[in-house]
């Protein structure tokens, strides 16, 4: 389902949130060093590699559903501090309690996300930290307008089920799901103005992401005609410019931190 070389087009892009929720994060440890951490939904590995490299003593395990994504993640294991997998976020367990668990643009995609938070909270030493960031723009047009296609009387039957309306809560949600679940919830969103380079740089970037479900699901032939319909719906929403085609991207981040009482 996932290609480690599509999702990588806008790499620098896709960054931006995790280095903000890191920035945050590091600023609730006051200093200190984690020494076991989790990574879950780690995708291709660069961004955990990032981590390893912030804190060197750090032990990490990271996991991700994707073999395609793992088998890219693998050039960057360190034996003895961190490890890829591949492996189910949804049921993912410690062999003891985590000082830090980051979950970057995953949660969006597991439906149960709102029952499993509570359990990694509980997966949390005391005084641990819960660090995730999923997109906010289900309202966009970028995926409303995938919604609609694949709800049209052509798509329905193979593609109407694929999409949800509303996946994530907002950040006040989240604050109050983790408060009720015995934490401190920093709950924050960001809408980046991206500007992207490129002939249809939303089908793209899209391609990287909200349409890995579609293009499994289509044979050749039906992958064609879909996105000939949708990129047709994406130019007139998102119009290029000389200098690019401005994308905004809302992203949701939470750092919640396990009380010690």
């Amino acid at each position: 389902m996932w290609d480690p070389a599509q999702y990588g087009i806008f790499g620098g892009e896709r960054a931006r949130p995790f280095a903000e929720l890191i920035a945050r994060l590091d600023a609730h440890l006051g200093g200190a060093e984690p020494a076991r951490v989790a990574d879950l939904g780690c995708g291709s590995g660069e961004l955990t590699a990032a981590l390893a490299a912030r804190w060197p003593g750090a032990v990490i395990d990271a996991l991700d559903s994707s073999p395609e994504m793992i088998g890219a993640a693998r050039e960057h294991e360190i034996p003895g501090r961190l490890r890829f997998r591949v492996g189910d976020v949804a049921a993912w367990e410690p062999d003891g309690p985590v000082d830090v668990i980051v979950s970057n643009a995953v949660l969006h995609w597991v439906p149960e996300h709102l029952d499993l938070l509570p359990r990694w909270v509980g997966a949390l030493a005391p005084g641990g930290h819960l660090a995730f960031q999923v997109p906010g723009n289900f309202g966009a047009p970028s995926h409303a307008l995938l919604r609609e296609l694949a709800r049209s009387d052509r798509w329905r039957a193979e593609l109407g089920r694929l999409q949800r309306d509303a996946p994530v809560l907002d950040p006040a949600g989240y604050l109050d799901l983790l408060a009720r679940h015995g934490c401190s919830v920093d709950a924050w969103e960001t809408t980046y103005a991206q500007v992207l380079q490129g002939d249809d740089p939303v089908l793209e970037w899209v391609k990287g992401t909200a349409l890995r479900p579609v293009l499994t699901a289509l044979d050749p032939d039906e992958t064609g005609e879909f996105l000939a319909a949708y990129r047709e719906r994406l130019r007139r929403a998102y119009p290029a410019a000389p200098y690019g085609t401005v994308f905004p991207f809302r992203r949701i981040f939470v750092i919640a931190t396990r009380n010690t009482t």
